[in-house]
């Protein structure tokens, strides 16, 4: 593994979509502040929050979910159709996760419509996106109409960050506080807190001496103008990748601060009609059970052969229609041994770089965007999406510093100074250094198993859990888009739903079966965890350091924290184990 580091447009019409949203240039817009709705509300069980005091609220239910992005929502829509009293809460003001916080300039999903949406018929037949790939504003007027079709806001309290959660195994009740002053008790305790939630802020030498405007991607203000401006911008992942399309258009300068390009590939975004949408709607179901059925949640057409086994013309022919499809094909209908053949994934390299480099023309930025030898194999770390990020980086306006070859020495009150002597003033500077991915949202609320050893110094030495879905020492604790699961190479929703009803269906079988808990074998543990790093280690993935194995951390294990055997073959093993309840330690009621 590699050590870590600490610095790692379509046109149209306008037209309005929703209350404080329009459409430019064929892009979503916020005209102002959307309106939250209120953050505090009436709870299944009558409960709410006072304001005014600190006394305690105190709910109880069968089902506490914490979270209200898509896992949150598919779990509070699944576990009310089985039947159960569920609660949630959420540590935002409102419904949405990631989408709730993302509002830096250009945050979009680069999953694609149809197959970014939840699979609920009353939800999906009234709504329509107007973009194959949405943008963060339009997916929350996604999330509020999900809200409106399903009333979820009256099980939901917002603002309540969990601080403690803590297992009764006498009463085989979850007792779960949070900041703000609220108490649950439930039997099953669904975690669905996300996987890049808790931002991540490198110790940067001399940063608190920095007086310019300093912001971190992941809370990015709204109002922030950097028109005419001198903008520095630190990190190349996908939060980089969107940020510098839109403020290479506006600032005055902006310089982008790496350690390694990032290997993008062409959006291919483009405006989707209501008409389009509501012809499509039939064949929903159908698309939705393929990507189910798929390796990552999307239909694909992967050729069997290996890359070196057809002739260059047609290798590069078929190249040439995958990259033309846009969005993650050119990935996805890959050659079969893209990931296990170094050589094979040196012309897949070759291929992309030739490409980058008919749209980045300059010769010193190619040399770090897309240098001749590549700087990591493709496809071990994520590939973002763009739209016109390469001629935005051809800019004049727009400079490149290679951190390798120009590392950081100090913040300065007006910028940023490198090793060599250089010093770089800046108005702004947006780090966009991403998250503590996988485990972050989970080591953070005082989670405790049953020998009172909180979850963060459980897994300091590194993960262990069953099928990504529960925890050895957490009796009915389950949890979604989690580590040692398909989650990082996954469409996200379809991973989702898959953990999602997974779990519903244990519980559901549990209720059946009289069942007091179910908890994961330590010995079970092991053997998942061994499985999946015998998987990624038949792979090129473990040549490459990323947030996708941790490394990114400081202090953090680095280790392979993903199932590579796709979402179909992964779902089947999981729901296998509910035969007998094989890896599970079953305590009666």
């Amino acid at each position: 593994m590699a050590t870590s580091d600490p610095l790692s447009s379509l046109e149209g019409d306008m037209l309005d979509v929703a209350p404080g949203v329009k459409v430019v240039n064929g892009d979503i817009k916020a005209t102002d502040h959307i309106e939250r709705l209120p953050n505090v509300a009436n709870g299944a069980n009558g409960s709410m929050q006072n304001e005014h005091t600190n006394e305690t609220v105190k709910h109880q239910c069968d089902v506490l979910v914490v979270g209200a992005g898509f896992s949150g929502i598919t779990a509070i829509h699944r576990f009310r159709k089985l039947g159960l009293k569920v609660k949630c809460f959420e540590a935002g003001g409102d419904f949405g996760g990631v989408w709730y916080w993302n509002r830096y300039p250009g945050a979009r999903v680069d999953s694609e419509a149809p197959f970014y949406q939840l699979n609920i018929p009353e939800v999906y037949r009234d709504f329509t996106f107007t973009q194959r790939f949405p943008g963060h504003v339009e997916l929350r007027r996604y999330m509020a109409h999900i809200d409106n079709v399903l009333e979820l806001r009256k099980d939901v309290t917002f603002d309540a960050q969990v601080i403690s959660a803590v297992f009764d195994e006498a009463k085989g009740l979850w007792t779960v506080k949070t900041a703000t002053g609220h108490e649950a008790t439930c039997k099953y305790l669904m975690l669905a807190s996300g996987l890049l939630h808790r931002k991540y802020t490198p110790d940067l030498p001399g940063l608190d001496r920095y007086k310019g405007k300093l912001v971190h991607s992941a809370s990015y203000p709204e109002d922030l103008d950097c028109t005419g401006k001198k903008v520095g911008l630190v990190g190349a992942g996908a939060t980089a990748v969107q940020i510098t399309q839109e403020l290479g258009k506006e600032a005055k300068e902006l310089t982008v601060f790496l350690r390694r390009p990032s290997y993008c590939l062409p959006m291919g975004q483009r405006k989707m009609t209501e008409e389009e949408q509501t012809q499509w709607k039939s064949f929903y179901p159908s698309l939705f059970s393929s990507g189910r059925d798929s390796r990552v949640g999307f239909p694909a057409d992967p050729k069997p052969q290996g890359a070196l086994d057809v002739s260059a013309e047609e290798r590069n022919a078929w190249f040439e229609n995958t990259w033309k499809r846009g969005g993650f094909h050119y990935q996805l209908s890959a050659y079969s041994d893209t990931l296990i053949n170094k050589e094979s994934n040196r012309v897949v390299y070759d291929f992309w770089a030739s490409k980058v480099r008919e749209r980045l023309t300059d010769p010193k930025k190619q040399a770090i965007m897309a240098p001749k030898e590549p700087p990591y194999f493709f496809g071990t770390k994520r590939n973002p999406l763009e739209n016109d990020y390469y001629e935005v980086l051809n800019q004049s306006n727009v400079q490149l510093v290679d951190l390798k070859a120009s590392p950081l020495k100090t913040f300065e009150e007006t910028g940023m100074r490198m090793e060599d002597g250089v010093l770089h003033d800046f108005d702004v500077v947006v780090l966009a250094t991403g998250f503590d991915s996988f485990t972050g949202s989970l080591t953070t609320m005082g989670l405790k198993n049953t020998a009172g050893v909180d979850l963060k110094d459980l897994w300091k030495d590194g993960v262990h859990t069953f099928l990504g879905l529960t925890i050895s020492g957490f009796p009915n604790m389950f949890m979604s888009y989690t580590p040692q699961a398909p989650t990082a190479l996954s469409n996200g929703t379809t991973i989702i739903e898959a953990q999602v009803e997974t779990i519903v269906d244990m519980v559901a079988k549990m209720e059946r079966e009289n069942v007091k808990s179910i908890e994961a074998k330590k010995d079970a543990e092991a053997q998942w965890k061994k499985a999946l790093t015998d998987m990624a280690n038949m792979t090129l993935l473990p040549y490459t350091s990323s947030w996708w194995d941790g490394s990114n951390i400081p202090g953090k294990k680095a280790e392979g924290m993903t199932y590579i055997g796709g979402i179909n073959n992964y779902e089947k093993e999981c729901r296998a184990t509910m035969d007998g309840w094989k890896g599970f330690e079953v305590v009666a009621a």
